[in-house]
């Protein structure tokens, strides 16, 4: 019979206990429900918008967080994950934040209310870079249009937060990132429901 030594087996069990309990921590893009009391006076919108799936990159759609180290280094970070994939994350995130920003009910899934006409939104997201005490900076391609009617609307934006220190400070930023996106896109909303075809808006 073969007898590991004391010492060793204790190290082992060491390592092997250091690796089963290294924490996971989870984040996720969806604000946190907004407590105040509701501004009174605010009627809802005489429109309701549909968003569609939203396009992320490639690279960043995976659990782990994606942070640039340097200027062509990446790393995945096994233990800082989003709590659901990327793409549904932001969506989540855009809209809960439209919602909020527009007083108008996402029907995806759904159906019209009241007859209310709807807008469709569609959001690619070209860049979702992360720079932990840097930035994080989104760029976006969005497009809306009515259901009925010929109008139009195809815009860009490029949004970079500054960040504080650690992972939740740079997810923090990339809330306020989409944040930001959704203000755009609910800045000309309005106009796009009324069969009007605004500017982009400059930020």
């Amino acid at each position: 019979m073969i007898r590991v030594r004391p010492v060793v087996a204790a190290l082992a069990a060491a390592a092997l206990a250091a690796c089963s309990s290294a924490p996971v921590h989870y984040y996720t893009l969806v604000p946190a429900p907004d407590t105040a009391p509701a501004a009174g006076g605010v009627p809802p919108a005489s429109f309701q918008f549909q968003l569609l799936p939203v396009g992320v990159p490639a690279q960043d759609d995976v659990p782990q967080l994606v942070v640039r180290q340097g200027g062509q280094a990446v790393d995945l970070l096994d233990g800082e994950r989003w709590i659901a994939p990327l793409a549904d994350e932001v969506r989540s995130a855009l809209s809960a934040d439209l919602s909020r920003r527009l007083h108008a009910q996402d029907i995806s899934g759904g159906l019209s209310v009241d007859g209310k006409p709807v807008l469709r939104i569609k959001v690619d997201v070209n860049r979702f870079d992360s720079s932990p005490g840097n930035y994080a900076l989104l760029e976006a391609t969005w497009t809306i249009r009515p259901l009925k009617g010929e109008a139009v609307l195809t815009c860009s934006s490029r949004i970079n937060e500054n960040v504080g220190a650690g992972y939740p400070g740079l997810v923090a930023g990339h809330q306020q990132a989409l944040g930001e996106l959704a203000e755009q896109i609910a800045s000309v909303a309005p106009s796009l429901a009324a069969g009007s075809v605004p500017a982009c808006p400059v930020r």
